[in-house]
């Protein structure tokens, strides 16, 4: 294996420097946005008649395999994880579709507000707490829970090496439209090339993204 120069390894200590500064700026900026949103959704899941928590909180992986939990606005019923448990050890064939791409089709345990909040991205909103409290970045590969690590293989190490971020290349490139392979590649892609240039366009390619709705679900 190449070893990499000094100037590569201090060229990428700034970017990560640079990067971290502009996170802590947007992340407060994210939560100034974030507490009326809180109250505006709060009161929608109150008319709808759901008087549970609005957020939810997930176990994922962050940097260097370090578990984190990633803060969302709930987009499923309460009891979500036991209904997924319960469907996966009665549909077998399922289960091998959904270990395979990490979703269902016409989930039945999405709220109607869920998705739309999902629709519009809304939902993922609230991990800008995880960025200002420094689990996670504004742009990096999307954290995966525990077992789903295993599908990098010998990749693992890599796709761990960085903050896990609220958009990333992935991200802003197709989401759910994409295979769960291809993302894999995407996720390792922008590793291995993250930089100023490509994260100012990925930011770009999420407005976008979010505008048009591309690849939610």
């Amino acid at each position: 294996m190449k070893k990499k120069s000094r100037f590569y390894i201090l060229k990428k200590e700034v970017y990560l420097f640079f990067k971290r500064i502009f996170d802590i700026i947007c992340s407060i900026v994210g939560i100034v946005f974030l507490i009326p949103l809180t109250v505006i959704i709060k009161i929608v899941f109150v008319f709808t008649g759901d008087f549970n928590s609005i957020f939810y909180r997930q176990k994922r992986l962050g940097k260097n395999g370090k578990i984190i939990k990633i803060f969302k606005f709930r987009t499923m019923v309460p009891n979500a994880d036991e209904i997924l448990e319960k469907w996966l050890k009665e549909n077998p064939e399922k289960r091998k579709e959904y270990l395979k791409d990490r979703k269902i089709d016409n989930d039945p345990r999405i709220t109607k507000v869920g998705n739309f909040l999902r629709k519009s991205s809304i939902d993922e909103v609230p991990q800008f707490i995880n960025i200002l409290i420094g689990d996670m970045s504004l742009i990096g590969p999307r954290p995966v829970v525990p077992d789903e690590v295993e599908n990098y293989g010998k990749n693992k190490s890599k796709f761990l090496s960085m903050r896990p971020g609220l958009t990333g290349y992935w991200a802003s490139n197709g989401r759910n439209n994409i295979s769960y392979k291809e993302r894999m590649k995407m996720e390792l892609y922008y590793i291995d090339h993250c930089g100023i240039l490509l994260d100012l366009q990925i930011i770009f390619d999420t407005i976008f993204a979010v505008i048009k709705k591309e690849g939610a679900k």
